[in-house]
């Protein structure tokens, strides 16, 4: 992920200034690394290594989205509005 989309994506979930690892960005980042191997897979079906990595990205997201849904409700409800995600 290039530098300029991963700040772009910080800036617009983090709660304050200094927030860079809350779990709303960590799962914003996640999904943005998974909408890009996506597409690296959609080109190279045989590439299992990346489709291990994806697998991967997507219990971690799960994983990061359990613990906002059970911790912060509201926070969980307009992260998944604003990403566009099916809960």
């Amino acid at each position: 992920m290039e530098k300029e989309k991963k700040g772009a994506i910080i800036g617009d979930h983090r709660s304050h200034p200094q927030d860079t690892g809350s779990t709303a960005v960590q799962v914003a980042l996640l999904t943005g690394r998974m909408s890009e191997l996506a597409q690296h897979l959609g080109k190279n079906r045989k590439d299992f290594a990346s489709q291990r990595g994806l697998l991967k990205l997507i219990g971690q997201r799960r994983r990061l989205l359990t613990y906002l849904a059970k911790h912060e409700r509201r926070r969980y409800l307009a992260l998944i509005e604003k990403l566009g995600l099916k809960k």
